[in-house]
Order: structure tokens, then sequence, then C-alpha cells
């Protein structure tokens, strides 16, 4: 029997009705289930549901109406400051103000903040993940008051579903999937593993929208432009100076 896991969806219109305390508080409790290094749980979960404050965020994601439609926004940020701590006040010399420490933060941070969204998903919740939060992470940083040593990684919006889109495709498993080695792909294989996508309805309506020639084109040009692509990066890269990821 295939689990939620295979109806995942993005939802991007929500109800205003909010998500019941207690059940918000089992998704939470989900969340720190997930695995983490060490069992040092580098990471913050920052839930925000006061509307002025969404609406205080909101032009971080690009204004995007779910921003302020869904009842509960969630910031999910790699989080050191909070065991350096720990560690200061007990004399125990911290060292995770570095990069090595930022990427363990990030994974013990996304692996929490799936196992959120997939108990959402269990109890009927729709959630969208918001790529926009590394655009403007010095901005949320700031909304948020985010000390040295957190930084945010994603964004996720959560509530009941006022939409039932499409299941979006998926590359074929052996696009993704290499056993024993990683095996390079042919030209051949580049074409047929993303033939079914370049051939599909959305990607002719794409294309006619956009007047381009193809779907790759798309991305480059419309969605993740190298100019928007460095000047992020390097925004981001600040941010991670300033929270202290990059002593040596």
């Amino acid at each position: 029997m295939k689990s939620v896991l295979f109806k995942h969806r993005s939802i991007r219109k929500f109800r205003s009705a909010p998500i019941p305390e207690e059940l918000l508080h089992e998704l939470l409790e989900a969340a720190t289930r997930a695995s983490t290094c060490g069992n040092m749980q580098l990471y913050s979960l920052v839930v925000t549901r006061d509307e002025a404050l969404r609406r205080e965020l909101a032009p971080c994601h690009f204004n995007q109406p779910m921003v302020t439609e869904a009842p509960c926004v969630v910031t999910v940020c790699a989080d050191v400051h909070r065991f350096s701590m720990w560690c200061a006040q007990r004399e125990a010399d911290p060292a995770y103000d570095n990069f090595g420490w930022f990427l363990n933060a990030a994974t013990d941070a996304l692996l929490a903040a799936q196992n959120f969204c997939v108990q959402a998903e269990m109890h009927g919740l729709g959630i969208c993940y918001l790529g926009t939060t590394l655009y403007t992470a010095g901005d949320i940083a700031r909304i948020l008051a985010l000390p040295k040593g957190v930084v945010p990684l994603t964004t996720i919006v959560a509530g009941y579903p006022d939409e039932t889109p499409e299941l979006t495709d998926r590359l074929p498993l052996e696009a993704v999937v290499h056993y024993e080695k990683y095996t390079d792909y042919t030209a051949a294989e580049i074409d047929e593993l993303w033939a079914e996508r370049e051939e599909s309805a959305l990607t002719k309506r794409l294309l006619e929208e956009n007047g381009l020639p193809n779907l790759a084109q798309i991305f480059t040009q419309r969605r993740y432009r190298r100019e928007d692509s460095l000047a992020f990066s390097a925004s981001y890269l600040a941010l991670l100076r300033e929270k202290g990821f990059f002593n040596q």
C-alpha cells in the first residue's frame, strides 16, 4: 500500500481555518523526531501565525498570496547558536562556527522540515516549500530577529487546502538512481529521460507563452537566470559570514 508520500502535491491556495493547536503541536513534535547529527538538533522552526507578521514576511517571498492566506508559516533555520550556548555554559569550547557545521545544521533542519510536512499531509493538510527564503534570507533574519549562528534555509506554508492540483510529474527512477557506482549519462539517455516531460501539454503551453524553443531555456532564461543566481548566492554567502559560519 502506497503511503501519503506518493500523493504529495504543493498547495498554494488555502482556507483561512487555523490549524488546531494540538495538531500543530503534533506536527512540530514529529519534526523533532527526524534524524539529526549527533542528536544535536541543529535547527530551529520559527512558527508565524500572527497575520501582521505574515504580511511583513510576504515581500520576502515575492508577495505570493499563500504567505498571507495560509494560517501557518514555518521558517526553517540552521541553528548552531543554541548548542554553542549550551557548550559555553558548561565550559566546553564550541567549534561550530564554520561552513562544515553549517552543512550539518542544514541537513538537520531539512530533515526536520520534511518530517513536519509528511505528518501534515497525513492529517489532510497542504504544504508548500518556498525557495524564495534563500533569495531574501537577510531580510527574513532581520524580521524574525535571528541571532548569530542562525540562518533561514526554507519556509513552509501549511494549512487546509483550497485546491486539489494534479500531481506533478517526476523523472523516471533510472534518472536519479545509480547502483553500486555513479554511471554518467550519454546524450541519448539525457534526451530519453526528459522526453515525456518535454512532450507534455504543459511544456508545449509554456513554450508558447514564453516564445522559447525548449524547456531547458525556460529554466535558464526565465526561472533561474544566471545573473539572479549569482546575486542571490552572493547575498546568502554574505549572510553566512555575518552569522559566523565562515570562521576559520
